[in-house]
């Protein structure tokens, strides 16, 4: 049995490098936060280190029970450490995604409940409070996820308003880049407010008459040179996949060993779809499966967004309704890449 997976597009894009496509603003920036907690109502799977024991003796020891660690003999527990970002500009009450991973031997924390945890930053200072029921990662059982898990308790003091001007942290140590950044700002505002300081650095006076805020945003948005290589942001740590709508990939099989995904260009030109009163479109793989076995997959054409060969993007929402997981989707793009089908920079973050 074979299964087509086709993707349908609907209209052209350009691509274009904005300038926040390629630099920080130095100053905003997420913090790190950390903190050790317990999970419990685990099935038997938590772990036996004496260090779990102890805590759990603390934790009852605070609400006036007195147990020795040595008489715990639970494998419902596990010691975690917990882990977060704090965005810029949190403010008290905003939830954030924690990070789970057991420490100890434990061999699942899957639907456990962590208990109440402090999350501090690098100064010592708690920041966030953690607590809920853990969503485990489905091909590592000792990490997981609590969505919206932590409540923002204390903010970072940073504040934009009085600021007259902005630094701009290009990602990319490049004289041509930063040279470009800087003209084309100036030459939106019709006079010199940038002036790149090094090859990674520029600095822009804000006029008297716009508020930060719009400056920024006028900033950010300001389209480069098309010439500027593509790129794809690969954040592991967090699976996240950040690339354009519009980053092409060239005819390509990629077989693994739980699927196999082929791309290839449609058999009818854009005048042949055009006879036919559909959308314009490619198809993506006709060899889908799973464990070796075929599979349907159903995509609704309102999710594509460009016409021509087959995107990035387009390639991540098939592979996510093939359920695959987001570790399968980081390795093929790669795979992909270094096949020579995908001609764009790729940025591993950690």
């Amino acid at each position: 049995m074979k299964i087509l997976l086709l993707l349908f597009f609907t209209f052209y894009s350009v691509y274009a490098v904005k300038i926040k496509d390629i630099s920080n603003i130095v100053g905003i920036r997420d913090n790190q936060l950390i903190g050790y907690g317990l999970v419990v109502g685990l099935a038997g799977t938590g772990d036996k280190s004496q260090f779990t024991m102890q805590s759990l003796q603390n934790l009852l020891r605070n609400s006036y029970i007195k147990i020795p660690a040595s008489s715990i003999k639970s494998k419902n527990i596990a010691a975690v450490m917990v882990t977060a970002e704090l965005p810029a500009f949190s403010r008290q009450g905003d939830k954030i995604k924690v990070k789970i991973s057991a420490i100890g031997d434990s061999k699942s924390i899957n639907h456990g409940a962590l208990l109440l945890t402090q999350l501090k930053a690098v100064d010592g200072q708690v920041y966030a409070l953690a607590q809920g029921t853990i969503i485990a990662d489905e091909n590592n059982q000792t990490t997981g996820f609590i969505y919206e898990g932590a409540t923002i308790e204390n903010e970072v003091e940073y504040s934009l308003k009085g600021e007259d001007s902005i630094k701009l942290s290009l990602f990319k140590n490049d004289a041509k880049q930063a040279y470009e950044v800087q003209k084309r700002i100036n030459e939106m505002f019709g006079t010199n407010l940038a002036i790149a300081t090094d090859t990674r650095t520029v600095e822009i006076k804000k006029p008297n008459n716009v508020s930060i805020v719009k400056f920024i945003s006028d900033i950010q948005e300001i389209e480069l040179d098309s010439t500027f290589k593509k790129k794809i942001i690969i954040d592991m740590a967090r699976e996240i996949i950040i690339a354009g709508a519009d980053i092409t990939i060239q005819p390509v099989t990629v077989a693994r060993g739980n699927f196999t995904i082929r791309i290839k260009k449609s058999p009818l030109d854009d005048a042949q779809w055009e006879d036919k009163k559909i959308n314009q479109g490619k198809d993506i793989g006709d060899d889908v499966r799973l464990d070796n076995k075929p599979i349907a997959v159903n995509i609704d054409n309102t999710l594509m967004n460009s016409k021509g060969t087959p995107t990035v993007s387009d390639l991540v929402r098939a592979m996510k309704v093939m359920k695959l997981p987001m570790t399968d989707i980081i390795d093929t793009i790669k795979m992909i890449k270094d096949l020579g089908a995908l001609d764009v920079e790729l940025e591993i973050r950690g």
